[in-house]
């Protein structure tokens, strides 16, 4: 019962250390985080403190036994358990202090650049690394505590080493589609070939980069859909990147019109609509007949914009206005399909309808004179 006693009081006193040391830590980097406005570092590190408090209870815990000599044997389930943890929290840890290096360096670099697609390349590599690293932690993470957990395993592990060559060459070919989207999205990471927040256009489906992850990238549509697609397929196929080389982009608008339309009203009637629009950055504007047929001819309308969202709502707009305009003022011009003969008033007859009527007529009074 004492032992049980004083096993129960070292490991409470010593988690109460652990709790107030990472208490005081927290209090310093929130202190240095109110000191110091230019970067966001030491405010990214508090929330370190979860796995920085389980790595320092586990630890201590560990020595605490081993310190005051409480009946902890070497293969005692509480070692491993300990072991278990503080690796765990040590991964957790380099996860969560990685992840704040990389969020203050963004944020530095964009408060230092006013180039958005930069950005966007920056923060699409700063996500791609963030998951290598995560990736690789977990991995060593679990092989460490198996090796901890399984000791007989260690003579086991250096024969495995001795061999990766042979197994490196097995694992390629059974892992071949993933490791190919791996270095695909590395390859997208630092190609700059597509980046998180990128406008595209893929299988016909118009949309915004949302998340590259170290197999798959997700498309948020316009309609908040997401289309998710291996990061393989976008160094295979042809997609359309609407975001690349600059934001700005020219919206175009078709309409097929009749072969009446005044052409040179309507495009001073799109000029005069141009000067009323935000969206329209006024760089460049053009209305021209872009092909015709016996029917119907093809005026295609084209207005600059700064962005995707601009082009979209304006081409909309534009698309509305016309087609409004001419309904009002020129309805000769909109398109007309001829499916019957159309119908006349009784006091509008065709001349052939009216010669025959009279001949009718002159027949029926020779008829009725005889």
């Amino acid at each position: 019962m004492d032992d049980v006693l004083r096993s129960l009081l070292v490991i409470g006193g010593t988690l109460a250390l652990t709790l107030l040391a990472g208490w005081l830590i927290d209090r310093a980097l929130s202190s240095a985080d109110a000191r110091h406005h230019d970067t966001r570092l030491w405010g990214l590190m508090r929330r370190c403190s979860a796995p920085l408090q389980l790595l320092l209870a586990a630890s201590a815990v560990r020595v605490a036994y081993a310190a005051f000599d409480l009946s902890l044997r070497r293969d005692d389930i509480m070692e491993s358990l300990l072991a278990t943890i503080a690796i765990a929290a040590a991964a957790w840890l380099a996860i969560r202090l990685a992840g704040a290096v990389a969020e203050n360096s963004l944020a530095r670099y964009e408060s230092r650049t006013q180039d958005l697609a930069r950005v966007r390349q920056f923060r699409t590599q700063l996500t791609m690394l963030r998951r290598v690293v995560t990736t690789i932690l977990a991995i060593v993470a679990v092989a460490v505590t198996i090796l901890v957990l399984f000791p007989d395993l260690r003579t086991l592990g250096a024969s495995m080493l001795a061999s990766a060559g042979v197994i490196g060459v097995i694992a390629g070919v059974a892992a071949q589609s993933m490791l190919g989207n791996l270095f695909a999205g590395l390859q997208i990471a630092f190609g700059d070939s597509v980046k998180i927040g990128d406008t595209v256009v893929v299988d016909g489906e118009w949309g915004t980069v949302e998340e590259i992850s170290l197999a798959f990238l997700t498309i948020r549509i316009w309609d908040d859909r997401r289309l998710t697609m291996p990061v393989s397929y976008f160094n295979s196929k042809p997609y359309e990147n609407w975001s690349r080389g600059g934001n700005e982009l020219t919206g175009t608008v078709f309409l097929y019109l009749d072969h009446a339309t005044p052409i040179p009203e309507l495009r001073k009637h799109l000029q005069e609509f141009l000067l009323g629009r935000k969206d329209w950055d006024g760089r460049s504007w053009s209305l021209v007949v872009t092909d015709t047929t016996p029917s119907a001819i093809q005026v295609r309308a084209a207005m600059s914009t700064r962005n995707s969202d601009d082009a979209w709502n304006l081409r909309c707009a534009v698309r509305e206005e016309l087609i409004a305009w001419l309904g009002e003022t020129h309805p000769y011009a909109l398109p007309r399909v001829a499916t019957s003969q159309a119908a006349t008033p009784p006091d509008h007859r065709l001349p052939h309808q009216h010669t025959a009527q009279t001949t009718t007529t002159n027949h029926h009074t020779t008829t009725h004179v005889h």
